[in-house]
């Protein structure tokens, strides 16, 4: 028999790319809890806080970056 050597577990991505990723989707959260919430509890009552520029602009924008930089942890050559 014959005797087989223990491999080192290699992972895909090195230690930044899974730092962007974290990064990336901590973007994509933040933006989406951003996006969240609003209106009015009464059906009668028209609340304008659901068109405020943190909702409209912010946080689409945060969650494109987030998705930017996903993109960018995978396509990144690990070292």
């Amino acid at each position: 028999m014959r005797r087989q050597k223990a491999e080192k577990a290699t992972f895909v991505f090195g230690r930044k790319n899974y730092t962007y990723t974290l990064i990336g989707l901590g973007l994509i959260a933040l933006g989406y809890i951003f996006m969240a919430g609003g209106g009015s509890s009464d059906p009668n009552i028209f609340d304008e806080t659901m068109f405020s520029p943190m909702r409209i602009r912010l946080a689409p924008l945060l969650i494109l970056t987030g998705f930017g930089v996903e993109i960018y942890a995978i396509m990144r050559k690990p070292e």
